[in-house]
């Protein structure tokens, strides 16, 4: 007894035991697949479907998931611009071995039924099973007992007061100095001076610092600086 049958676009004539390699199917090796979709059993009394046989199937196991040989897609354009493109293609397979052929009963049979792997039907069974919830783990009783303890442990706990921010101190206005303009006290900010008493407390070597660093080119000592500084720290 034979069947014809129909998978991925094409038809096939199979008996029980042959191996067979069709368009890659939506299924694991070592699964059983079913084919509902038989044009014609062949035997004793021949039945031709329209297009169908109702009620038979044909059964199979699947033995791999192979890819084809590799087939070259070569395109040239004679043009003064001409272009060419080589493309390598291997068709994605799936091995099956029949294993029975069905007359009646095909539709109530339990066995999963055969899908492409791109059609439409498997992705929405994928989808499907995508959407399933997740079960949830329940929490183990001794750990929700050693939970306790802790979250009244950390509501006991005084809250810690937050550290005081620190006065600012008020920059005096370094214009009153002679020779300080505008863009100087700009400089003099930069480098974090602020206030008189900065100034007043310099050193030579401070003095020199400053000098070097704002290219003040001896103008502190020139202009008295520390001294202005000093009394208007006082005010």
């Amino acid at each position: 007894m034979f069947a014809v049958l129909k998978t991925g676009g094409k038809q096939y004539k199979v008996q029980s035991g042959d191996m067979l390699r069709v368009e890659k199917l939506a299924a694991d090796a070592g699964e059983k697949v079913q084919f509902n979709e038989v044009l014609m059993l062949g035997g004793d009394k021949p039945v031709v479907g329209a297009p169908f046989v109702a009620g038979a199937a044909v059964q199979a196991e699947v033995v791999d998931q192979i890819k084809g040989d590799k087939v070259i897609h070569f395109v040239k354009r004679r043009r003064k611009h001409g272009s060419k493109r080589t493309k390598g293609h291997r068709q994605q397979l799936t091995v099956l071995r029949v294993t029975d052929i069905l007359e009646k009963g095909g539709d109530k049979s339990g066995v999963k039924a055969a899908m492409g792997a791109g059609s439409v039907a498997a992705v929405a069974v994928a989808a499907a099973e995508a959407k399933k919830p997740a079960k949830k783990a329940e929490p183990k009783k001794a750990e929700t007992k050693k939970a306790e303890p802790k979250a009244e442990a950390k509501m006991a706990e005084p809250k810690k007061a937050a550290p005081k921010k620190a006065a600012k101190v008020e920059a005096d206005d370094l214009k009153q100095l002679s020779g300080v303009g505008p863009a100087l006290e700009k400089k003099l900010h930069a480098a974090g001076v602020t206030t008189f008493a900065q100034i007043a407390a310099w050193g030579e070597a401070e003095i020199a610092e400053f000098d070097e660093k704002l290219s003040f080119k001896g103008r502190i000592e020139r202009e008295g600086w520390v001294a202005q500084a000093k009394k208007l720290a006082k005010g």
